[in-house]
């Protein structure tokens, strides 16, 4: 902790500029990755207790009100909305096939479920890859800023380099402690998340398929 005072201490506006910004890169990335992991493990869950209670359903209304019940996270219900959608006449969407026209709405629908699913995972990423850069470029800068008051003082004595240098490479193992838990968060959602998008393209193929051959319901 002592280090870090003196190395804010001693730093001027650059430095301690990367200094904050790795805290809110922390910060950032441990909220994305506490709220990913809540919401994951709910929306794997609403997946595993509303897809069997649809298709045990006695009809299409018992199936939309299991999944209003168990679908607490709006991942299926967009879905069957969809399916059962109606066509506005006079559009280019009514001109086409039905079936083609309920491919469309069924992929539009899944997209959009994806998307909520996969928010965050771009910036998880982005803080994964360039914390140890910043981390660099603030213990560079340090160093280099450390030197010049070295050298501007006339004492050059390895006492007078080494505190300095060891304060700056402090930066450094701070971009790694930023960047792993970003990365191992980006790499364990990235695989549940793909896990619900087979879950969710199984259900839209099978939605498309019931509803091919049949009329559009509400």
């Amino acid at each position: 902790m002592s280090n870090f005072e003196g190395f804010w201490a001693q730093g001027d506006a650059v430095t301690r500029g990367v200094a904050l910004l790795m805290l809110l890169m922390s910060v950032s990335a441990w909220v994305l990755i506490l709220w990913k992991s809540w919401t994951l493990r709910g929306a794997r869950r609403s997946i595993a207790r509303a897809v069997p209670a649809f298709w045990d359903a006695a009809d299409l209304a018992s199936g939309r009100a299991a999944l209003q019940n168990f679908d607490a996270e709006g991942l299926l219900l967009p879905l069957l909305n969809a399916a059962t959608s109606d066509t506005r006449s006079g559009t280019l969407d009514a001109a086409g096939h039905a079936h083609s026209r309920l491919t469309r709405r069924l992929r539009d629908a899944l997209h959009g479920v994806l998307q909520r699913l996969q928010f965050g995972q771009v910036l998880l990423a982005s803080i994964g890859s360039t914390a140890p850069f910043v981390g660099l470029f603030g213990t560079v800068w340090g160093i280099y800023h450390a030197l010049v008051s070295i050298s501007a003082s006339g004492n050059l004595s390895m006492d007078r380099v080494s505190g300095p240098v060891g304060e700056a490479l402090i930066m450094t193992a701070a971009g790694l402690a930023v960047a792993i838990p970003a990365v191992l968060a980006y790499n364990v959602f990235g695989k549940q998340v793909g896990a619900c998008e087979a879950e969710l393209e199984g259900f839209a193929h099978d939605l498309r398929e019931m509803f091919s051959d049949a009329p559009a319901q509400s």
